[in-house]
């Protein structure tokens, strides 16, 4: 039954990708970009479902499960979302819509006039999201295996998601991804919400009798820093910096910014997409902290959702909500798969390869890459190396090498930084991430990725002072263009 119900699932995102196709024109805008016609609604819930994957349904009750309610840090990095995308959303809104941007690099290479900064933002954007779909390829996999009861493999299931996400990818473009993430972030959304409470009522009588029963129990879990004393401020700062600027700053959300109709859509989405965000943690923690009494000393915290429906829910209920997991994990993977795809074509193959063909040609350049991207995908889900851990921890924290470089391009100032500078404070920040998250983890207690920014931003104004910057032709079109939008100023 649970199986059944995750297939009527995809065959829903395969018929709405097959729609999506027909009403696809042969325009990279249109392709990549939705047009740049995404109104409030598609884009608040394409926004919500990429940011919360298969980690949120499924990873956060493991977090609360082991780590207690520290985890409701999470609460600080998605209202900073919303600021972020009232503030610097629609700054870069306003910056593609004036110039034609497509990717971030775009946007960071025309300011800096370096191609050098346009290939070391298209490297971090790949680099550090590309095994994103690893991540969620590996959970869609065991969700399906575990649905099925073990008749289905887990390799077999993720070649099926996979295949999948693509199919409705490749025919429809970015209007398919957004039209499905609508589906998936209702579903992700109502089905988390109702197994939380079904399951706290059974087990407990309620939430707030849940609550009581486990500050009775495991007090400790209700404590900072946590049973383990992981939730220390300098992680709390670190954690939080890097889930909200480090998530929004990878491409698959940035994109969305350039796609949104007008710059009120952006601003409306900013001050509305906390309340999704963070009320999503509500019953995740209720999932943990209840399963942290019912089920000690599971081996794999971030089983305890499933476990528990299994155990203590029906079938029907079972399948929905593992549905629902699967929207959260597909949500991300279609987004990533897209953004990458976007990136290499635009970035690489329409800059270096072929610059002079048609939009035609690129639509179906794109739609190899999406290909390339599946087995690439496919063959990481299947295999496991340690190093490749490493990396999906590096993830946030990679992309928010790109702030001070964004940051310089969206606020006007007297002073800015240069393409050498750019360059430099992002290969210098990815050294010291490495070495701060990593050889030496979290030196003082603060997180490594707040160290990385750090020495990021001080090489980067460092040689900034020494190289030569953006012409005032350049500085004048980008930062009046901004001052326009902001000020309203001539």
């Amino acid at each position: 039954m649970a199986t059944g119900l995750i297939f009527v699932y995809l065959l829903i995102t395969v018929v709405l990708g097959v729609v999506a196709n027909r009403r696809l024109s042969v325009d990279m805008e249109d392709f990549l970009l939705y047009g740049r016609k995404a109104g409030f609604v598609v884009l608040y819930l394409t926004v919500v479902a990429s940011f919360h994957s298969a980690f949120a349904f499924l990873g956060s009750g493991g977090f609360f499960y082991t780590h207690g309610v520290g985890f409701w840090a999470a609460g600080t990095w998605t209202v900073l979302v919303g600021a972020i995308t009232y503030v610097l959303g629609t700054r870069i809104w306003a910056l593609g819509k004036a110039f034609g941007y497509i990717t971030p690099a775009d946007m960071l290479a025309d300011f800096y006039e370096s191609e050098s900064v346009r290939i070391a933002v298209a490297v971090v954007s790949v680099v550090f999201t590309i095994l994103y779909i690893q991540v969620q390829a590996q959970g869609l996999g065991y969700i399906i295996n575990v649905a099925s009861d073990g008749r289905i493999s887990v390799a077999l299931g993720t070649l099926i998601l996979l295949v999948v996400a693509a199919t409705y990818l490749v025919l429809g473009g970015l209007r398919a991804v957004y039209w499905t993430d609508v589906l998936q972030g209702i579903w992700m959304y109502v089905a988390v919400w109702v197994g939380a409470l079904v399951l706290s009522y059974e087990l407990f009588g309620g939430p707030f009798a849940l609550l009581r029963q486990v500050a009775a129990d495991r007090p400790d879990l209700l404590t900072l820093p946590g049973p383990n004393g992981f939730f220390t401020p300098g992680m709390w700062i670190g954690m939080t910096i890097t889930l909200s600027f480090g998530i929004v700053f990878q491409p698959h959300l940035m994109i969305r910014y350039y796609t949104a109709i007008d710059g009120r859509t952006l601003k409306l989405l900013g001050a509305t997409t906390p309340i999704y965000l963070m009320t999503l943690y509500i019953p995740t923690a209720l999932v943990g902290l209840g399963g942290a009494l019912a089920m000690p000393g599971l081996e794999v915290p971030d089983r305890i959702f499933p476990e528990l429906l299994f155990a203590y829910a029906s079938p029907w209920l079972t399948g929905m909500i593992l549905a629902g997991a699967t929207a959260a994990a597909m949500s991300t993977l279609d987004s990533i798969l897209h953004a990458n795809m976007t990136v290499l074509t635009r970035d690489v193959y329409q800059r270096y390869v072929a610059p002079d063909r048609t939009q035609k040609h690129y639509v179906a350049v794109g739609r190899m890459i999406v290909g390339a991207l599946l087995v690439v995908g496919y063959l990481l889900s299947i295999r496991s190396y340690d190093f490749l851990v490493v990396l999906v921890t590096l993830s946030g924290a990679g992309a928010l090498q790109l702030m001070p470089a964004i940051l310089g391009v969206c606020f006007p100032g007297r002073r800015t930084l240069t393409g050498a500078g750019v360059v430099a404070g992002i290969t210098a920040g990815l050294v010291a991430l490495y070495v701060t998250l990593v050889v030496v983890p979290h030196p003082l207690g603060m997180h490594g990725a707040i160290w990385s920014l750090l020495v990021n931003a001080a090489i980067a104004v460092n040689v900034s002072a020494v190289t030569t910057p953006p012409s005032a032709d350049t500085i004048e079109r980008v930062h009046g263009e901004i001052e326009r939008f902001v000020y309203g100023a001539e």
